[in-house]
């Protein structure tokens, strides 16, 4: 495995054709949850039945929320408060409706990852893109969005947002 910075966030790379992402194989990237390090979704790379020369990148969200959680990261902040609020006034919590401050930023990041694949690998290769929980929903959010359809979509524990867009 490899550590790369990109738009100053490490995305780890593992497999291709040496472990560190050589070849041309399809990349799968996948966007870890809210308050999770930015390399807790790797053990999965060796658990999936991918073809030989998959390429996996697993890129640290941009937000750490230390000191309260050390090597905590998230896409955006949740207001914790609000959805509280929520809870104690409709019994449930339904995020359909919200377009969370800080999704376009962490659309607009992963969307120049997606564009620029060839600066973290020698050979892009078809893309599928997912995610668990806060990273489902943003991969679903840049899969809408992307101009260039993906091979796959893999969503992880999500709930829908943002459903007008």
């Amino acid at each position: 495995m490899k550590n790369v910075s990109f738009s100053n966030i490490t995305v780890r790379i593992t497999g291709g054709n040496d472990g560190n992402g050589s070849g041309d194989g399809p990349v799968v990237i996948l966007l870890h949850g809210y308050g999770a390090p930015g390399d807790d979704l790797v053990p999965l790379a060796p658990a999936l039945s991918a073809v030989p020369g998959t390429r996996f990148l697993f890129p640290a969200a941009p937000l750490s929320l230390e000191p309260a959680f050390p090597a905590a990261r998230a896409w955006w902040h949740v207001d914790w408060e609000a959805r509280e609020r929520q809870i104690r006034t409709t019994g449930s919590i339904d995020l359909s409706g919200d377009v969370p401050d800080g999704l376009p930023a962490a659309r607009a990041w992963v969307s120049g990852l997606l564009d620029n694949l060839s600066a973290v690998l020698e050979v892009p290769g078809p893309v599928i893109l997912g995610g668990f929980s806060q990273g489902a929903m943003l991969a679903c959010d840049v899969a809408l969005h992307a101009p260039t359809p993906l091979v796959g979509l893999v969503l992880m524990s999500p709930t829908l947002v943002a459903q007008a867009e």
